[in-house]
């Protein structure tokens, strides 16, 4: 394992393993199979920093269920802009049907708020936020985060579908910046 990277003009060490990661997976899978099972709920990630944390918990579940994906974008390099733009939006039908958001980080929570106001005008049964990374200092609002993987603090990160201007996204460990 590399302990160190640089990526453009910044520089980035390990800060979470990728069996830490794997292993704060599998646990967020288990609560999920004790939810969710003999239903079938349809997982929505949320492109494209989801793709490998949704890969790797719905390889872990034990239920009946389907995949899609959404796209917002609410950043411009290590900042959030607190502008959510919707980028590709729901292309299957919802209605009375249990979804589970995927997310890679959920930090302020203005893009999880555009998406849970966005997915009420298609009347699902119920709707679960599952979040690889949850920034509890950053977050603005009082919906629940029902399925954290790993609480982190306000740092900036990447790796494992993470990126930092679409860099770093293919790395099995998290990275933080250092200053």
């Amino acid at each position: 394992m590399e302990n160190r990277i640089k990526l453009q003009d910044r520089t980035f060490r390990v800060m979470i393993s990728a069996e830490q990661i794997d292993k704060a997976v599998a646990e967020v899978a288990s609560k999920l199979n004790e939810r969710y099972a003999g239903r079938e709920p349809i997982f929505v990630g949320v492109l494209s920093g989801s793709i490998l944390f949704m890969s790797d918990l719905v390889r872990k579940t034990t239920f009946d269920s389907e995949m899609t994906f959404v796209k917002v974008s609410s950043y411009s390099g290590t900042e959030s802009t607190g502008k959510v733009k919707m980028e590709l939006g729901l292309n299957v039908d919802i209605k009375d049907r249990d979804v589970i958001i995927v997310e890679d980080i959920v930090e302020t929570g203005h893009s999880m708020k555009h998406l849970l106001d966005y997915f009420a005008d298609f009347n699902p049964r119920s709707v679960a936020i599952c979040t690889l990374f949850f920034k509890p200092e950053k977050f603005l609002y009082d919906y629940p985060i029902e399925y954290v993987a790993l609480p982190i603090g306000n740092e900036f990160i990447l790796g494992y579908g993470l990126d930092y201007n679409q860099l770093g996204r293919n790395l099995k460990d998290i990275y933080v910046v250092e200053e």
